[in-house]
């Protein structure tokens, strides 16, 4: 069994989204604003934060907003803000694209640890140090940061932080913890959500997943389901494709809570999984809390 760390980690998020959502208000002027082009960038659970947010931005009629893994940041594209998602401020990836903007373009990095590089390279940070983590997978910090951005973007947060705490309190779901392989689909935002879910399920318990729009699912991927196996949508489906995993055999989990509680939900499913096929669910196979990557690398 792993230590308590991780589930701790996990159950402090309600707070943690309270806290980020006080603070918005007063970090708001570092943020994308009204009307600017911006773009967000990030690594691995980083990446699929800043989908969701430029998603949200976008719905919202905040201004247009990429997203881009911060190796894939493009040369050249003109923004009114760049903003950087890292925890550790260490990234090599990420400093490199700031570095290379080098004052040419306002950008804000959001981190945990504002006593690292990415404070000499950012133009403005923003620390989130209480959502901060000692686990290599990311958790609480992950969610914590896009709590903070859809507050910004004048969301009340108030029902996800409800159906946060009893996700935190909940069993992880039955039917799932022995599906041999599960698929998440999203819609808008929380396509990054369901990304990020699979990668937890992957990072945690080394389990066979993969992630979907959820209109993307019938051209091909719905060929995977069957019995023993699910699929876990955020946000809700299109029109008859419940029916249609239904058809499949596949287990189908589909729930009206916000899609970051159960976000939630699918971290702890990862513990419960990885602590079952005698896994540390903390301190996965290969990974380390940052990449950081020789010169030339």
């Amino acid at each position: 069994m792993a230590d308590n760390r991780i589930m701790a980690e996990i159950a402090a998020q309600p707070a943690c989204w309270g806290r980020a959502a006080a603070m918005a208000a007063r970090v708001g002027d570092a943020l994308p604003g009204r009307g600017e082009r911006a773009a967000v960038v990030g690594c691995g659970t980083s990446l699929y934060m800043a989908q969701a947010y430029a998603a949200l931005r976008e719905a919202a009629g905040h201004g247009e907003t990429d997203a881009f893994a911060a190796s894939e940041m493009p040369r050249g594209r003109r923004y009114d803000r760049v903003l950087a998602l890292t925890r550790s401020g260490t990234t090599t990836e990420v400093l490199d694209v700031l570095g290379r903007l080098g004052g040419t373009v306002p950008t804000t990095a959001i981190t945990a640890d504002p006593d690292t590089p990415v404070s000499k390279s950012a133009g403005r940070v923003i620390a989130l140090e209480f959502a901060d983590e000692e686990s290599v997978v990311q958790t609480r910090f992950a969610t914590t940061q896009l709590a903070l951005l859809r507050a910004h973007l004048g969301e009340d947060l108030a029902a996800a932080i409800a159906d946060a705490e009893a996700a935190a309190a909940d069993p992880p779901p039955a039917e799932l913890l022995e599906a041999e392989q599960v698929t998440f689909l999203g819609r808008g935002w929380t396509v990054g959500i369901a990304r990020e879910a699979a990668l937890k399920m992957r990072e945690a318990a080394g389990a066979w997943t993969e992630a979907y729009p959820a209109m993307e699912y019938r051209h091909g991927p719905i060929s995977i389901t069957g019995p023993g196996r699910a699929v876990w949508a955020f946000g809700g489906l299109p029109d008859g494709l419940a029916g249609q995993i239904a058809a499949t055999g596949g287990t189908l989990r589909a729930s009206a809570a916000d899609p970051l509680a159960e976000l939630v939900r699918v971290q702890r499913l990862a513990v419960a999984r990885a602590e079952a096929a005698g896994l540390d669910p903390e301190r996965p196979r290969h990974l380390t809390r940052s990449v950081v990557l020789d010169a030339g690398t």
